[in-house]
Formats: C-alpha cells, sequence, structure tokens
C-alpha cells in the first residue's frame, strides 16, 4: 500500500502536469472555440495523447487506472486554467456503466480503442422531452427481433453527439404500464453510431453554452442484442450506479471554476484603481470574494470525502449529491462576485468572464437539478416523506 504522503505527491504531479497542458489552450483559444462554436479537437488531442482522457480505464484494457479522486483533479485543473472540460466528463463517468455492467467481450472490444483515442465515447442519452428527471417515465423503445432491437423515440438535451462515436442508450424494453416495479424495463445500449444504416438523426440545439448540444431522433434504429449492457431491464440502476461518479467529477470542474473565478476577481479588486485607490480596499468588493473563496475551498473537502469513499468502494451518495450541491453553488457564487467586481468588463469577451459565467451556470441545473439533490437528500438521508 502506497503512503499517503506518495499518494499526495502523486497527485500533485496529475495537477501541475494537466495546469502545463493547459498553458498550450490560453483564454484566447477557448474564445476563438466558444465565440465560433467549435469542438475543441485540438484539446481533446492533447488530452488523449497525455493518458489524462482514459484516466478511469484499468491498464489491463489500456488506461491510466486512476480513481475518482485522481480524475477529478484533472477536470478541476482544465477549468481552473480556464478551459471547459465538458469534452472530458461525459467520457470518464459513462464509463463507469460499461466497466461495472459490460461484458468481458464489450470491454475488450471498446475499451483499448477509447483508451487510444481511436475511439469516442461522449454521448450520454437519457433526458427525454417528456420525462425530464423523472427517468423512470422515458418512452423511447427498444423492441427485441431476433438478433436486433428496433429503437424508436426522442433524446433531448444530449452533448456532443456529432462528435462521438459509441452513444449510451437507455431505452425502454418494458411498457411502463405492463411493471410493478418502475425502475425496472429500461435496458442500457451502446450504439456503434458509425455502424448505424438508417433511423438516427441528430439536430442542432441552441443554447447558451458551446456543449455542442442536440436533439437525437430514432426511427426503427436497429442495435445489435450484443450491444446491450447487461441484463435486460436492468438498466435504470445500472445508469444511478454510476450517478455518485457523475455528481463527484461535476463538483470538481465546479471548484476550478469557482478558484478561476476567485482568482481572476481578487487580482483584478487588487490591480483596479478607482478614485485613487485599488478597488480591492473597498470591503464591498474585498468581502465578497472572501466569502465566496471560503465557500469554494468548504466544497472542495466535501469533494475529497466523496471521492475517498468513492474510491474505497463505500457508500457514498449523500457525500457524492452534497459536493455537487456545494460546489455548483460556491462556484456559481464566485462567478457572480466576479462578474461585480469587473462591472462592465465583465461582460466584455475579451476577459472571458462571461464566458465561464455561462458555462458555471449549467451546473447548478445539470447534469442533475440541485432540487433534486435536495430531495434526494430530504428523503433518503434525513428520512422526511418524499417531497415530488
Amino acid at each position: 500500500m502506497e503512503s499517503t504522503a506518495s499518494v499526495q505527491e502523486a497527485r500533485q504531479s496529475i495537477r501541475e502536469e494537466v495546469r502545463k497542458l493547459c498553458q498550450n489552450f490560453p483564454d484566447r483559444y477557448w474564445q476563438d472555440v466558444d465565440k465560433h462554436e467549435k469542438y475543441p479537437q485540438e484539446f481533446v488531442d492533447a488530452l488523449t495523447e497525455s493518458g489524462y482522457l482514459a484516466a478511469l480505464i484499468p491498464e489491463e484494457y489500456g488506461g491510466a487506472g486512476l480513481g475518482i479522486t485522481e480524475a477529478s483533479i484533472i477536470l478541476e485543473e482544465i477549468n481552473r486554467s480556464g478551459g471547459n472540460s465538458a469534452v472530458c466528463h461525459a467520457q470518464m463517468y459513462t464509463m463507469g456503466t460499461l466497466l461495472r455492467h459490460g461484458s468481458e467481450d464489450q470491454k475488450r472490444r471498446y475499451l483499448p480503442a477509447i483508451a487510444q483515442g481511436k475511439l469516442r465515447l461522449q454521448a450520454f442519452a437519457v433526458t427525454e422531452p417528456n420525462a425530464g428527471s423523472e427517468t423512470t417515465r422515458i418512452e423511447t423503445r427498444a423492441v427485441r427481433k431476433g438478433d436486433r432491437y428496433i429503437v424508436n423515440g426522442q433524446k433531448i438535451f444530449i452533448s456532443r453527439a456529432r462528435y462521438s462515436d459509441l452513444m449510451l442508450l437507455l431505452a425502454r424494453t418494458t411498457p411502463y404500464e405492463e411493471l410493478k416495479d418502475k425502475t425496472q424495463g429500461l435496458s442500457v445500449f451502446l450504439v456503434d453510431m458509425r455502424e448505424v444504416k438508417k433511423g438516427l438523426d441528430i439536430q442542432p440545439l441552441d443554447i447558451m453554452v458551446n456543449h455542442h448540444t442536440t436533439t437525437v431522433f430514432f426511427e426503427d434504429m436497429e442495435v445489435p442484442v450484443e450491444n446491450r449492457i447487461g441484463e435486460e431491464g436492468k438498466g435504470f440502476r445500472y445508469i444511478i450506479d454510476g450517478w455518485n461518479a457523475e455528481r463527484i467529477l461535476v463538483a470538481s470542474e465546479s471548484i476550478g471554476d469557482g478558484r478561476w473565478f476567485v482568482d481572476r476577481a481578487s487580482k483584478y479588486a487588487t490591480n483596479r484603481v478607482v478614485f485613487g485607490r485599488p478597488i480591492g480596499m473597498n470591503q464591498g468588493i474585498q468581502f465578497p470574494i472572501a466569502k465566496a473563496y471560503a465557500h469554494v475551498e468548504a466544497a472542495d473537502l466535501m469533494r475529497f470525502a466523496a471521492a475517498s469513499k468513492f474510491d474505497r468502494g463505500e457508500k457514498c451518495g449523500s457525500e457524492a449529491n452534497m459536493a455537487k450541491l456545494l460546489a455548483s453553488e460556491a462556484a456559481w457564487e464566485a462567478a457572480d462576485v466576479c462578474m461585480s467586481t469587473y462591472g462592465g468588463y465583465g461582460f466584455a469577451r475579451d476577459y472571458d468572464i462571461e464566458r465561464k459565467f455561462r458555462e458555471t451556470r449549467l451546473l447548478v441545473a445539470a447534469p442533475v437539478s440541485n432540487n433534486m439533490v435536495l430531495a434526494f437528500l430530504g428523503q433518503n438521508v434525513l428520512g422526511m416523506p418524499k417531497s415530488y
């Protein structure tokens, strides 16, 4: 077993290496990507080549074999450097469904190629227009016919589907009205979009952040039975099994954003002179920045508490959800404070504040609304009646 000191040194090394990599992608790179709604292919290539995009893939399949703690550090540092790790996080947390519930053949078929960057697993197709957060009510159907499933339906808010080779798809295999246990009857499929001949239509969705978000339509799309992950009808459990990892990784992105905003705000407040004195001398400017800093650092402790439990294989639902809640709200507080500190300049694209401001706001609402996090804590941790 590694000593605590050696583990900390290894994690610090990851921080420093990711920071160094991100120096090649300064503000102007991300401004250009955002302004022209481009996919940051150069950044994704660099992260793949470094091995960090394959952080959670076990070494036997060609990955780095790191834990969720290390993966969270990677995403934190990308955002803290001014980047947008959204192009990385989905591949990291969707990996768990394949790792924990996929067959050995599926792992051998896909994971080494993903680790090498030959395959991209960026699309996670769960959300639907008529279901929203009520995942058990999704309507997209997958009907088995021999060695194939025929898929019909629609997904919405699916990011990067046009830049992915593989899509993790949750679809209904048993009609809702036929179920006693409403968490049953859903199945997970790994769709190889390169092999889909017909019935898959991906349409761009114009939203306020550059996540290449789409609406996906399925019309008699065929998926081989061999691409179903695990047992038929057990897919909902497989998906929620990965939600703790998702919460932790999103928390780490928020912490990176929060630290970026605090750094920018405190430096600007120190250097910006109005009425003959730095604006940071004014408590109305200084105190909100300091308060946001304290909240970000507190959220960071919960992130590591959740990640440590996850890596030890312990139950961490409450910690993972609290980490996501606290980190996203602390980051949004820091974003608002930073915007106020910069004043009118905060709205100018050259300063990059408004871009990160938009990106950070998303994490309060997605990939899970903080109201749903509070509902989880109220019901499952505090034992109060179900509120919805």
